[in-house]
């Protein structure tokens, strides 16, 4: 009887898919491997399978409003469009006052989070960072604070002489109640060193999120992709995310960010394909089977391959968002925020269930 001898790629893609099927882990040498196969179909199935079996057809969204108290940074990092230097032009920095008066001009009914970050600015004390939580939580008690990178909280730390912990202690008794993901880039000291990333370095952005872990929050984690990094460098990255959640489970959700060129000018080359950010969501899922979300973010990708996304493995549609300014300052030319109703249509189109969430992804309303 004559055998079938399959290539040996095949091989290995059919040794994954039984993996998967079976919910065994997938190894560094086969995220890899998928990150160099063409075969974008089958990932995006496994994918969606793993994610089915996690969360079923229900797929979630918050009513959010971005916040960015300061655009003063000392970091120069290469891929960075929004920092601005002290005095310069364009450059600023609210109070407490200031930002609430901002947000009371556009504001809606139903905003459950502020998602709040900025720059890393040396010419104000840490206790502006507090006292800048503590305004809106007094003005705005039930709206949850999500703020800070882990980058900024190792910049709060080094500017306070606090460690990681009483830095964390204190914005939590002013009322932090989540950490944003932002600050990961790729975690590689290689890769930080060539793209200039003068912020936390790979350890520290760790540290920082295990320290919150262990004080009880959950925090959420990105992946800026698509400049210089290789994908072992991306495996890598996810592989050290999947450790930290092993030993904490303290991340809610994984954030692949598509990085944005300088210019909304730029043409199809300096931006990333819709294959790469389709398939860097789906070996997202398939890598981190210690994550219960991954999420689409459709101000990088745009709301057309956010509902894509959804049948190759990503689980959350992020949110409505008011203004977003950090993509969009690189040259973003997707939307700056949707609507409750944008973002409902968008899932239910692709034949899943819209779940409006809160930060913890407590469900609040489900539109069957």
């Amino acid at each position: 009887m004559m055998s079938v001898i399959l290539p040996t790629e095949d091989r290995k893609m059919l040794d994954i898919m039984e993996k998967v099927r079976h919910g065994e882990r997938i190894t560094r040498e086969e995220g890899v491997f998928l990150y160099k196969s063409d075969d974008l179909l089958t990932i995006g199935q496994m994918a969606n399978e793993v994610n089915l079996r996690k969360n079923g057809k229900k797929v979630y969204f918050i009513d959010t409003m971005t916040l960015y108290f300061t655009n003063v940074c000392e970091a120069h990092c290469a891929f960075c469009s929004f920092r601005k230097d002290q005095g310069e032009e364009g450059s600023y920095t609210l109070s407490g006052a200031e930002m609430i008066e901002y947000i009371e001009q556009h504001i809606h009914p139903g905003v459950r989070e502020f998602h709040i970050v900025g720059g890393h600015n040396p010419h104000v004390p840490f206790q502006y960072y507090v006292d800048s939580l503590k305004a809106l939580k007094e003005k705005y008690p039930h709206v949850t604070l999500k703020a800070y990178t882990a980058a900024e909280i190792d910049f709060f730390s080094r500017i306070s002489g606090l460690s990681y912990k009483e830095v964390l202690q204190e914005l939590m008794k002013a009322g932090l109640e989540s950490l944003t993901g932002g600050g990961a880039e790729i975690l590689s000291d290689q890769y930080r060193q060539k793209m200039r990333v003068e912020k936390a370095n790979v350890s520290q952005y760790l540290a920082v999120h295990r320290a919150a872990h262990e004080l009880g929050l959950r925090t959420h984690t990105t992946m800026l992709y698509g400049s210089v990094e290789t994908y072992e460098q991306r495996i890598d990255h996810m592989a050290q995310l999947r450790e930290l959640q092993d030993e904490t489970n303290g991340f809610m959700v994984f954030i692949p960010l598509s990085m944005q060129p300088s210019s909304p000018k730029a043409g199809i080359r300096r931006r990333n394909s819709a294959y790469e950010d389709l398939k860097t969501i789906a070996i997202g899922r398939l890598m981190l089977d210690n994550f219960q979300h991954i999420k689409a973010y459709f101000i990088n990708i745009g709301p057309q391959l956010t509902q894509v996304s959804l049948t190759m493995g990503a689980s959350d549609a992020h949110g409505t968002l008011v203004r977003e300014r950090i993509s969009h300052s690189a040259g973003a030319l997707t939307p700056a925020g949707l609507s409750r109703e944008d973002l409902v249509w968008l899932i239910k189109g692709a034949g899943r269930i819209p779940v409006e969430r809160d930060t913890f992804y407590n469900e609040i309303k489900v539109y069957e």
